[in-house]
């Protein structure tokens, strides 16, 4: 009370700004600045502070007084912050329902009725979180009818309630919240229905633990490698990613990650995370971190393997060598493995060997297998050490050698010429360019392409954009392969050049693309492939929401995985056995042995084909759990050794990028082989009862 009646004096009321509060609440601190992230740090001198929960928001707010600190995230109740993506609607629906309760907002933006919204509920009536969440974010459509019955009768209760206060969206909320009197934090992050705006988690279990919540993953693996250069004992790269599905009926669309005391008295802080129905998320408990700061020794078989290393690469294609480097690493300890890799560096010295090495390395980088007792992310760290170290060994551009690789970075950015004789592979180190803008990585390769490279290899990516885009029309033959965490909007407008991303995928990736190729080995963000025109698109694991929306022409796509929701809505793609476009949905996934595995269900939301005119999808679904009410705008139709004759030629080079064989992955199902018509189902637009009308008129 103290807090409004300072507000409404001094800030809210006309006139002058004098004074707002900054921050109230038990062991919770907010802090404000018009400004960057770093300044806040600075301004307040937050480099040796300490706390188990931090939220942080930089962008310009889109409602209220952006010029002024008090307008600016985040906001608070009383035992929680939250900072907001996002916009809603029905700010005044919301702002009225709070007026009701002699709630009354007082910063004129929709991130501080929302944080009000949750104080509310939380604080006055006393609701479970789940139901928190619940009224936020209200459960609709085919999953609000899959929940049990007993959850359906609460969740119709909360709905009819508070449905005029729920925030319509799009928006993605985090908040940090105290319990005070059960002794616990929480990180939170709840997405709505709509799914428009991005977001990713993450989790990292071991010596120590740490739970992410962000807009983008760069910002994850930016944090964690901070960390990581701090103390050791963090990994770069996170144990787990994943995106969530807003009002889920499997997880709620929310995500909790809770700091609290270990059991047993300990003042020792354990983090557990849980959706927003408590069930656990978590990372296999038998696998292991490595400690890099334990020096290599070299194995006992040092000799042989020395051997096998040189031998491989002189003789065995890169592909053969993984396999059997695949089989031998279950039992391989990280000494091992990582004095392997350094040896496998040092033996490339000549460029043919060099090239194989790239691609090994590569391979282990991009595929998945089983790790035996050790994590995955201590193995992509040892990998990507590796790969830095040979891409940094490159000859610089303005040095005086005969090779096939040079390399550029941001100190010798203006050094940059045309290839010489024998030269063929530009590598960039793009760590010091900035993210977008008339200096950045992105720039630099258009200027090497119009100089004369055309094969690239970039690393070192902290969330720069647009890698790919402005090369102009016609670029068959440019290859460019992505290393780190790539930024969005990549291979954007594209018109023939190809572009791997070794990794997971950010955001608007692909937009209008013509022609070309793209291939993701991960997983990839919002609106992939945003009114693309054509080309051929693999990616090994999910799209987040809204893929191929409003992409005409005739685009070729393979999803491994699946998709959240909203895959090809307004999808203008013709007949895909006339020319047209069309989407392969697979529907499975990895388990933690690296074995394929088809995921509970091909796909999850209730809006596939939504509004679309033209164009299939083609979808995995040999248990028939695909139902007609996630048809929105599609229809089933036969599935034809025509389709099959269509779609196996990208399903064959889909098998040759990331090892899924069409036989014993795709075709088999429980240990049976089926024919393609028993795996796959087709989904096709329905014909507009408008459009229908229209030709009947003409043909008449």
């Amino acid at each position: 009370q103290n807090s409004f009646r300072l507000n409404q004096r001094f800030y809210a009321s006309l006139g002058e700004k004098k004074a707002f509060v900054l921050s109230h609440g038990r062991n919770m601190m907010i802090l404000k600045i018009v400004g960057y992230a770093e300044q806040v740090a600075k301004y307040y001198k937050l480099e040796d502070f300490k706390a188990h929960v931090w939220i942080a928001h930089q962008r310009y707010p889109t409602k209220g007084r952006v010029w002024h600190p008090g307008g600016t995230h985040p906001f608070t109740g009383m035992d929680e912050a939250l900072v907001h993506n996002g916009d809603f609607a029905n700010y005044y629906s919301v702002s009225e329902y709070l007026r009701q309760r002699n709630i009354f907002p007082l910063f004129l933006t929709d991130t501080e009725v929302s944080v009000l919204l949750f104080d509310l509920w939380n604080r006055v009536y006393g609701y479970p979180l789940e139901y928190i969440i619940e009224a936020m974010a209200p459960t609709t459509e085919m999953d609000f009818d899959l929940l049990p019955p007993e959850k359906q009768k609460i969740y119709r209760v909360i709905q009819a309630t508070h449905i005029h206060g729920s925030p319509d969206g799009p928006w993605f909320f985090i908040i940090a919240r105290n319990e005070p009197y059960k002794r616990y934090f929480q990180l939170i992050g709840i997405t709505d229905t709509s799914m428009l705006r991005p977001q990713v988690f993450a989790l990292s279990e071991g010596e120590v633990q740490i739970g992410l919540i962000c807009s983008e993953k760069q910002a994850i693996d930016a944090t964690l490698r901070s960390l990581s250069n701090e103390d050791k004992r963090f990994c770069p790269v996170a144990d787990k990613y994943w995106n969530a599905r807003g009002g889920s009926h499997t997880d709620g669309g929310a995500f909790i990650f809770t700091v609290k005391d270990r059991d047993g008295g300990s003042s020792e802080k354990v983090i557990t995370c849980t959706d927003k129905f408590g069930k656990i998320i978590s990372t296999p408990k038998d696998q292991q971190h490595y400690h890099v700061t334990i020096s290599i020794s070299p194995p006992k078989e040092e000799r042989e393997l020395k051997e096998e290393i040189e031998r491989g690469l002189k003789n065995e294609d890169p592909l053969e060598m993984f396999h059997y480097i695949r089989r031998r690493l279950i039992d391989w300890d990280f000494d091992t493995f990582r004095w392997w890799c350094e040896e496998l560096v040092r033996q490339a010295v000549d460029e043919d060997i060099k090239d194989k090495a790239i691609e090994l390395l590569t391979l282990l980088n991009d595929r998945r297998y089983h790790t035996g007792t050790k994590k995955r992310s201590s193995l992509l760290r040892i990998i990507n050490e590796s790969l830095k170290r040979l891409f940094d060994a490159t000859p610089y551009i303005d040095s005086k050698s005969t090779t096939r690789y040079r390399l550029i970075d941001w100190q010798t950015k203006e050094a940059l010429r045309g290839p010489d004789r024998g030269e063929e592979i530009l590598v960039i180190d793009v760590q010091g360019f900035p993210p977008e803008g008339e200096d950045c990585d992105a720039r630099l390769i258009c200027k090497a392409y119009f100089k004369g490279w055309r094969r690239f290899m970039a690393y070192g990516y902290r969330g720069q954009r647009f890698c790919g885009c402005g090369l102009g029309p016609a670029t068959k033959g440019v290859r460019i392969d992505v290393y780190g965490s790539s930024g969005d909007y990549l291979g954007s407008g594209i018109d023939g050049l190809e572009i791997y991303v070794h990794g997971n995928a950010q955001d608007q990736l692909g937009q209008i693309m013509k022609s070309g190729k793209m291939v993701i080995f991960g997983d990839v963000g919002q609106t992939f492939l945003y009114g693309a025109k054509g080309g051929e698109i693999y990616v090994l694991g999910n799209a987040a929401g809204r893929p191929l929306i409003n992409a005409v022409g005739h685009p070729r796509v393979v999803i491994n995985g699946t998709c959240l929701d909203y895959l090809a809505e307004s999808f203008m793609a013709g007949d895909p056995l006339n020319g047209g476009g069309f989407v392969v949905l697979n529907g499975l996934e990895f388990d933690d042995q690296g074995n394929i595995r088809e995921q509970p269900t091909p796909y999850p939301g209730s809006n596939l084909f939504s509004l679309a005119s033209g164009g299939a999808i083609y979808i995995r679904d040999p248990h028939r759990k695909l139902v007609e009410e996630q048809l929105n705008g599609g229809e089933f139709t036969p599935f034809t050794k025509q389709d099959w004759d269509l779609i196996i030629p990208y399903l064959e080079e889909n098998e040759r990028l990331f090892g899924i064989s069409i036989e014993k992955d795709i075709l088999r199902v429980k240990g049976v082989i089926k024919r393609p018509e028993e795996v796959y189902r087709k989904v096709r637009a329905i014909k507009l009862a408008v459009l229908t009308e229209v030709e009947d008129d003409k043909a008449s």
